[in-house]
């Protein structure tokens, strides 16, 4: 094989690897974005049942305090 062939084929593989690497990065971008609004999701979530359960607790306790 004449020289410039080999040169094209290396300029290819290099090029092609290249190109894998930003397709995964930008795979991993968006995953991360997901998982982001994953979390902003739970923390909502999390803080909804942390003041029902602050509700609930304090009729629990007035309701008690009626019974005696």
């Amino acid at each position: 094989m004449d020289e410039m062939t080999i040169l094209r084929i290396v300029l290819a593989i290099i090029i092609g690897t290249l190109v894998a690497i930003a397709y995964s990065v930008r795979y991993l971008i968006l995953l991360e974005r997901r998982i982001a609004k994953i979390e902003i999701h739970t923390d909502a979530l999390v803080s909804k049942l942390a003041t029902k359960a602050k509700v609930t607790r304090k009729t629990s306790k007035k309701r008690k305090k009626r019974k005696r």
